[in-house]
């Protein structure tokens, strides 16, 4: 099920599309795994991650815990590897030194624990137990692997060598896009009761009054950002946080990360291949600072939370919150870049068929948005159904990003789908696009 939706659906059909789901995610895995070989496997490409070996037992252990164990009620198949594999117990910069599986063992391990797992999907019953009911806790599994597939494909972005990774180019641009949009004042509903596969944080769905403002059509390109580094935007305090400044001095940043000087203009790297930068495509790889700096620099400012998901969400037309900028079905190859099905962000106006009402473009895939919210729950958040997947991370530390981006599933992607991180992390398909306040002309019905 691809996140499911608010529509129930028969049990049986239910089974069929988790098992789909279960099945698509582990192909995308053993892709990622499976294109480098076993000392590549083990190896730490950087500090920032994981080992793949890791990640690759990782996803299976979390499978055991909550679907063989907690859902099945079942003996272990591994307890002696559950403090291996906690994210909390164990970080990153020290899981090189552990004593992972190896990567044959830990792929023995995954059939053994989906074996379990099939079995047990044909004979559970969806009962009112929330951990239960229309398979959450299969589809919290599902959103799980392909999480960690994103993170894999960030690794693979990070690694030294040649490319091992293919994948056609996207489509080129179809359509002509303004470049910034006008949202009116008014409330809209936030956050989601009705997705089914919704995380916690995700949740409960409240109304939320906004002033009128005016937001990109079109995440900001690398076109519109090399006219930032060029105007020496890098060299420049007065467009940084006091925070950002520091870390611009501290990590030596100059451009996003990837880039390099070509002659007189600038080359990327994509997972092991060098190309020119093009200027029609979201800029991807910028930290928070760098996208703050660079909309202070040009007269703006980045977007609240809120702001990007009525943007995202919000129809005029019926004043409702649909699932989707396009609506409240599921994203297919006409409305968004996700899923690795390309290696890079699509140039702007390339998926007119996924923009928003209002006009507003590719707001889900090609990148990540960094917005200016701090993470924190919505009104009446509820932990669900462990307080370590969002609860703990609540704070001033981490920032927003909404969206998805060409490495995000479709499964791990909706209008209310919220990731946060550091707000010096760039390893990540972030980028980000501008708003303002609405002039008063403007704000005029």
């Amino acid at each position: 099920m691809t996140g499911a939706t608010t529509q129930r659906v028969g049990t049986e059909q239910l089974r069929s599309r988790i098992a789909a789901e279960l099945a698509r995610a582990r192909a995308r895995t053993a892709l990622l795994t499976e294109a480098v070989d076993e000392a590549d496997l083990m190896r730490q490409h950087s500090p920032l991650m994981s080992p793949l070996v890791w990640d690759l037992a990782h996803v299976g252990n979390q499978e055991e815990l909550w679907l063989v164990r907690d859902v099945g009620g079942r003996e272990p198949v591994r307890r002696d590897i559950d403090d291996l594999y906690d994210a909390f117990k164990q970080p990153r910069r020290d899981r090189p030194t552990l004593p992972l599986l190896p990567p044959q063992e830990a792929r023995t391990y995954l059939l053994t624990v989906r074996d379990k797992v099939l079995d047990l999907l044909d004979r559970v019953a969806f009962t009112d137990r929330p951990l239960v009911a229309d398979g959450f806790a299969f589809g919290m599994i599902v959103q799980h692997e392909q999480q960690h597939d994103e993170t894999m494909l960030a690794t693979h972005q990070l690694r030294a060598g040649p490319a091992v990774l293919h994948a056609p180019p996207p489509p080129e641009p179809r359509a002509r896009v303004d470049a910034e949009v006008l949202v009116p004042a008014g409330e809209f509903t936030m956050g989601t009761d009705t997705d089914l596969w919704a995380l916690d944080n995700e949740r409960p769905a409240h109304r939320v009054h906004l002033p009128a403002y005016v937001i990109d059509a079109t995440p900001v390109t690398n076109g519109r950002y090399r006219e930032f580094v060029a105007d020496g935007g890098y060299d420049d305090p007065r467009w940084w946080s006091p925070a950002g400044w520091r870390h611009r001095r501290e990590a030596g940043l100059s451009a996003p990360l990837h880039w390099r000087r070509d002659g007189d203009g600038w080359a990327c790297r994509r997972f092991g291949r060098w190309a020119p930068v093009r200027d029609d495509e979201p800029v991807v790889h910028v930290c928070f600072h760098e996208a703050q700096a660079y909309a202070a620099w040009a007269g703006r400012r980045l977007p609240t939370e809120a702001e990007w998901e009525k943007a995202a969400r919000w129809d005029p037309a019926t004043g409702r919150s649909r699932r989707y900028p396009w609506g409240d079905d599921d994203p297919t190859a006409e409305h968004a870049n996700l899923g690795q099905r390309h290696l890079w962000p699509a140039p702007v106006g390339a998926y007119p068929a996924g923009a928003s009402p209002l006009g507003v473009h590719q707001l889900i895939g090609d990148v990540w948005e960094w917005t200016s919210s701090t993470f924190r729950g919505h009104p009446g958040f509820t932990a669900f159904p462990y307080r370590e997947y969002s609860e703990v991370f609540f704070g001033d530390e981490h920032r927003v990003l909404r969206g998805g981006s060409f490495g995000t599933d479709r499964a791990a992607c909706r209008g209310t789908f919220r990731n946060w991180d550091f707000p010096i992390r760039r390893q990540i398909f972030s980028g980000f696009r501008c708003a303002r306040d609405a002039r008063p002309e403007e704000s005029q019905p």
